[in-house]
Formats: structure tokens, C-alpha cells, sequence
């Protein structure tokens, strides 16, 4: 199998397990806060990710300029996203939060552009934007409400804010394959936002009474933990060390999907035409990508050619 076919499953694989993670989650926030949850499974991450760099034999000394940026990563790019994202999913309709959450490539190849990290092709446009609407029909077919009224409005735009760390966090993780394995990268980034989510989570960890939490709560934050947060985004961060962080991205058009699918078959959810109509879609739009790859920046171009001179 070819290298970029690998990454392609990798990406699968990864979006399979984000997807999942949904419904997974619903059933833990019926019975824990949701900033207590995401720290719970963030421990349990981070817990389980460091085993796993130590045994990889890849841990090396961080440089002092690193530092900086895998903190700032962590806590302006993963970290502030789930803040927001669990601050602003209560105070808006499930349909704004999809749609929002759909914005992901969007802002990543906003970011790119920017500061000129990729060169974006035409047909990565457009496919960006096909996928987007086909998202869009999903949402509608869900039955899911659309709103902007000012009480569903604040909600969306705090998980509207929360991209941009997402975005972020995306972008310049990529950056710092270049000398850092995949195991290394993915235990911190979980291991400090581990650290930040307990801290302000400390209020209701003190009122947790272990005794009311069911089973299916430990196992909605066992299941999260291990699969979505610590497996997904270790496959997450090495699908980025091998192709752009753009297209990498558009991937995550596919969670929605594998969210419905998950949906049907343990929530007794339904899947409809316009459903199927928008899965269609978001499957047209990442074929309309890979009609031409994007192009490194003059930039990225110089930095390749001083590197090998």
C-alpha cells in the first residue's frame, strides 16, 4: 500500500473513533458535568499515553523554544477549545453546534493562507464548500433545530471561538513532527490539558459523590478517554506529520456520518434521505480535494531547498 493510501486509513480510523465519540459522550453528561467529564477523560488520556511514549522509546529532552509552543498548543489551541466547546454546547441548539463544528477545515485553511503555510488549489475550495453544505443537509435531516435567537446565538459563537483554538492547535502541530515523535506530542498536548481541565474542574470534583455515578458513566468516560482523546489523536497528530494539515482536516467532514450511523445503532436515532443526500455530498467534496494536491508556499519551497543545499 502506498504511504499517502496508509495516511488515507489512518484518517479513516481516526474520524471512525471521533465519531463514535458523540454518542459515547451523551451518555456520560446525562449524569456527570461536563466540565468534570472532559477532565475525567482527559486523565484517563493523559494516564494512558504516557505508557505508551515511554515504551516507544522516542521521548527526547524538549527544547526551550519547543516548550513554549508545545504549552501553547496545548492550552491556546486543544485546551480553549474544549473549554468553549463544553461552555457554548449547553447554551445552543444541537444543530448550530454541528454546523459550527463543521468550520474546522475552514478555519484551518484560513490559518494556512494567512501565514502562507500552504498554497491553497481551487478544487480545495470548492471542496470545502460542497462538503460543508453537505454537512449542512445532514443536520437538517437530523431534525436537528437551526436557530439564532440571541439565547442559541451565544452559544454557537463560544464554540464558534473555540475553533480558532482548534484551528490552531492543528496547524502548529504539525510543525513540531519535524523533531518530535507522534508519541511525544500527543502525551503532553493530554497531559497539560489534563492538568488545566482538573483545575477548573476542581469545584465539582469535590462535590462528586462516586456512589451516584453509574456504570455507564465510567464506561462513556472509559470508552472516550482511551479511544477518541488518547487513540484518535495519536493517529491524529501522525496522519499531520505526513500530509497538510488542510487536507487532513477535511476528514473530519466524515465525523458527522459515523456520528449518525453510531446514532441508529445504539440510540435508536433515524437516518433519512436528506441524510443520505448529505453523506453523498461531504463524499463528493473530499473527491473534488484530491483532484489536485495543494502546492507548498514559495516559502515552505526555499526552506526544502536551503535544508538540502
Amino acid at each position: 500500500m502506498r504511504k499517502y493510501g496508509v495516511v488515507e486509513l489512518v484518517l479513516l480510523v481516526t474520524v471512525f473513533l471521533w465519531g463514535i465519540n458523540t454518542p459515547v459522550m451523551k451518555i456520560g453528561l446525562a449524569y456527570l458535568p461536563p466540565v468534570l467529564y472532559n477532565a475525567l477523560r482527559l486523565l484517563l488520556a493523559a494516564t494512558i499515553a504516557w505508557p505508551i511514549l515511554l515504551s516507544s522509546g522516542t521521548c527526547r529532552p524538549i527544547q526551550q523554544g519547543d516548550a513554549k509552543r508545545i504549552l501553547t498548543i496545548s492550552l491556546m489551541g486543544f485546551f480553549f477549545f474544549q473549554v468553549l466547546f463544553t461552555a457554548g454546547l449547553p447554551k445552543t441548539t444541537a444543530g448550530n453546534a454541528s454546523l459550527v463544528l463543521a468550520l474546522t477545515p475552514v478555519y484551518v485553511a484560513v490559518i494556512n493562507r494567512i501565514f502562507k503555510n500552504e498554497r491553497l488549489a481551487l478544487p480545495v475550495v470548492l471542496g470545502i464548500g460542497v462538503a460543508l453544505l453537505g454537512v449542512g443537509l445532514i443536520v437538517l435531516g437530523s431534525g436537528k433545530t437551526l436557530s439564532l435567537a440571541s439565547g442559541d446565538l451565544v452559544g454557537a459563537l463560544l464554540i464558534l471561538a473555540g475553533q480558532a483554538g482548534n484551528g490552531y492547535y492543528v496547524v502548529y502541530s504539525k510543525d513540531l513532527m519535524e523533531r518530535y515523535s507522534t508519541y511525544q506530542i500527543n502525551t503532553w498536548v493530554m497531559t497539560l490539558s489534563a492538568l488545566a481541565f482538573t483545575v477548573i474542574s476542581l469545584p465539582d470534583l469535590a462535590a462528586l459523590q462516586l456512589s451516584e455515578v453509574p456504570l455507564a458513566a465510567w464506561l462513556s468516560i472509559a470508552v472516550s478517554g482511551t479511544f477518541s482523546l488518547c487513540i484518535g489523536n495519536l493517529l491524529w497528530v501522525w496522519a499531520l506529520g505526513r500530509i497538510s494539515s488542510t487536507k487532513a482536516s477535511l476528514y473530519q467532514y466524515l465525523s458527522p456520518i459515523v456520528s449518525i450511523a453510531a446514532g441508529v445503532l445504539f440510540l435508536g436515532e433515524t437516518f433519512g434521505l436528506l441524510q443520505i443526500a448529505g453523506a453523498s455530498v461531504i463524499f463528493a467534496g473530499l473527491y473534488l480535494t484530491q483532484q489536485k494536491s495543494l502546492e507548498p508556499s514559495p516559502i515552505l519551497l526555499k526552506k526544502k531547498a536551503f535544508q538540502h543545499s
